[in-house]
């Protein structure tokens, strides 16, 4: 069979299927891990976020803060374990399946490699991360289940190698691919990589993935709108709006001149050009004192306002565009303290503030996660949970899986080591706070390309594996 071929949909390669015992032993372990990671982390706990998300579906009113797509695939699975529980079980759940599916597609290469597929999957900044019930988690698990079917699909031997079979899971991991993008649009640049993966899964050529990454990013937005503004007429509530009060605060304080589009007080100049000023977070000027006048203001909700809101009008728009085109150093030298601070500080990862609180949720009194707890704690200081060191897994594993970008698995680690990079780096000029979360997909694609990687280098004898 030719590997080089051209068509959009490619057959499946010719590969020999693993060891029986290989393929048990891959079920049993990740089996394992799917049952201890229920036992550890069931029900999940439900965020500041996910409590929103979780009010909409019950009172069926939503926002485009909030993507209003997780709120109603929530209301179909909640009857399962309602609460926290029944989205903790399918985030889980998808995870241990895309990672199934990547240890079966390697055992048919080194089985060895396979087997220890499952243990990657416990690394801790993966694993751990499930237990928070975020979008999130629910993108990244819903994009590696979408490369990994294909993946998976793609290896797989005789007899379900058809090409009916093939188009099937390649259709279902598309619409995965664009699933993820309505779950977080901040994906929409990542997406092209992974789609041009799913379409020609056999080669990862730069030709076509440069050819259809621009229309790409405008089917993504189209289906933004559409789902969002067309179909499901969900409330605007203009969250690109807090991208421009973050840039506009951190232009003002490295520049020493107010470029919101208001005046200020005396002192309240003097604090938005020193004091307000966080990298970590725009909520400085939303929720944390003593900058809370800034949004107050902008949402027409002090004295000196007379109701007139700035917030999501044109107005506040406009002030961007005039700051960041008088001031393009100010502006960089914003995004790149930030976008550092993301990559390299100590972020937020577990959002446990209402553990204790009562009727909040049961982990609180739970040995096992009390145990998760311990080592997050104590490994929260180290590279694992440092975006910068993901960043720097998801480079280095691209570029030493380029040569192998013609073969099956060459074109799985370089798409899935490409859209970590794309992803996270789409926060150098979209970030807005410092959370490990934004930077998931990154790790769990880090490690699904390791894999692949780990595998093809172990097997060097098959020119087309």
């Amino acid at each position: 069979m030719n590997v080089n071929s051209d068509r959009p949909f490619a057959p499946a390669l010719q590969t020999a299927s693993p060891p029986r015992a290989a393929k048990l032993i891959v079920a049993g372990l990740c089996l394992a891990g799917y049952i201890s990671t229920l036992l550890a982390l069931f029900p999940g706990y439900m965020t500041t976020d996910s409590a929103f998300v979780y009010g909409f579906m019950q009172e069926w009113k939503f926002g485009d803060w909030q993507s209003p797509l997780m709120s109603m695939l929530w209301w179909v699975i909640d009857p399962i374990a309602p609460g926290s529980g029944s989205m903790f079980l399918l985030i889980a759940t998808l995870y241990w399946l895309g990672f199934a599916l990547i240890a079966v597609a390697v055992a048919r290469r080194s089985a060895w490699v396979g087997m220890a597929v499952p243990f990657l999957a416990l690394t801790p900044p993966a694993i751990m991360m499930l237990v928070m019930i975020w979008r999130d988690m629910l993108f990244g698990v819903t994009w590696l289940v979408a490369a990994a079917i294909v993946y998976w699909s793609t290896t797989k031997a005789p007899p379900i190698q058809r090409p009916i079979f093939q188009r099937s899971a390649q259709c279902l991991a598309l619409a995965l691919v664009i699933f993820g993008v309505l779950l977080r649009p901040t994906a929409i640049i990542a997406a092209p990589i992974l789609a041009a993966y799913v379409i020609w899964p056999t080669r990862f050529e730069l030709q076509r993935t440069a050819l259809i990454y621009l229309p790409g990013i405008v089917i993504g937005y189209a289906a933004i709108h559409l789902v969002y503004y067309t179909i499901l007429n969900v409330h605007r509530e203009n969250p690109l709006h807090s991208l421009l009060v973050f840039d506009l605060g951190g232009i003002t304080h490295f520049t020493g001149i107010n470029q919101f589009p208001v005046s200020w007080s005396e002192s309240q100049n003097a604090m938005l050009t020193s004091s307000c000023y966080n990298t970590e977070r725009w909520d400085a000027y939303w929720t944390i004192e003593p900058c809370l006048f800034v949004m107050k203001r902008l949402e027409g909700q002090d004295t000196l306002s007379n109701g007139e809101v700035i917030f999501g009008t044109p107005r506040l728009s406009n002030a961007w565009l005039a700051a960041v085109t008088a001031h393009p150093l100010a502006y960089l030298r914003h995004r790149t303290s930030h976008f550092w601070r993301l990559i390299s500080g100590e972020n937020l990862t577990f959002e446990i503030h209402q553990l204790n609180v009562p009727g909040w949720t049961t982990l609180a009194q739970h040995p096992p996660f009390k145990a998760v707890l311990t080592w997050h704690d104590w490994l929260k200081s180290t590279f694992l949970f440092r975006l910068g060191f993901w960043l720097a897994c998801a480079g280095v594993i691209g570029a030493l899986a380029w040569p192998f970008r013609r073969t099956c698995t060459g074109a799985f680690a370089v798409a899935m080591a490409g859209s970590g990079v794309a992803y996270l780096g789409t926060f150098f000029l979209v970030g807005v706070a410092g959370d490990f979360r934004y930077g998931y997909w990154c790790v769990v694609a880090s490690l699904a390309a390791a894999a692949a990687l780990t595998a093809k280098a172990v097997v060097k004898k098959s020119p087309t594996a």
